[in-house]
């Protein structure tokens, strides 16, 4: 295996591992479903959201079928990305492939044991009086997003986009 590839798979064993840890942790130490919401800051509460959906919620499904189809989808989304992850040539790329893919198999066991994503971070802003949440999400989302902003990185400003006149 060359070292590249393994840095994509160290990249996605951390996000799989820190995303099922915290999961785990919250739900079953922290017992965060009996507790309920915590503000940890003025702008940061842990909750607990049970996503049936995709991102944002979309595609709420709570039945059988649409969970099974969702779960379809991310297998093999996440078997196109280890395919690019195999071919890409640059160290930010194949991190950033990990990263996406570590997040969606963390985001995928949480669909297989409990039908939906555990997600548990919210952010939220007071502006003028009225406050404005972000939507709840969780690590595997965050590595995600990351992984999608470094493959936009490397294409946009990256040694490949240099080359091209």
């Amino acid at each position: 295996m060359s070292p590249l590839l393994r840095s994509g798979l160290v990249a996605a064993t951390v996000a799989l591992a820190l995303d099922q840890a915290t999961k785990l942790w919250l739900l079953h130490v922290f017992d965060i479903g009996r507790r309920g919401a915590i503000a940890v800051t003025p702008f940061f509460d842990l909750v607990l959201a049970w996503n049936t959906g995709i991102s944002y919620g979309w595609f709420q499904n709570e039945g059988a079928v649409g969970q099974t189809i969702l779960l379809a989808f991310k297998v093999v989304a996440v078997l196109l990305l280890a395919i690019w992850m195999a071919r890409s040539e640059t160290r930010l790329a194949v991190i950033g492939l990990g990263l996406i893919i570590g997040g969606a198999i963390g985001n995928g066991i949480d669909r297989l044991a409990y039908g939906a994503v555990v997600d548990f971070v919210l952010l939220h802003a007071q502006i003028g009086g009225k406050t404005y949440h972000w939507y709840v999400f969780n690590l595997a989302d965050v590595a995600i997003v990351v992984g999608v902003l470094a493959l936009l990185y490397d294409s946009l400003v990256g040694p490949a986009a240099a080359k091209t006149p």
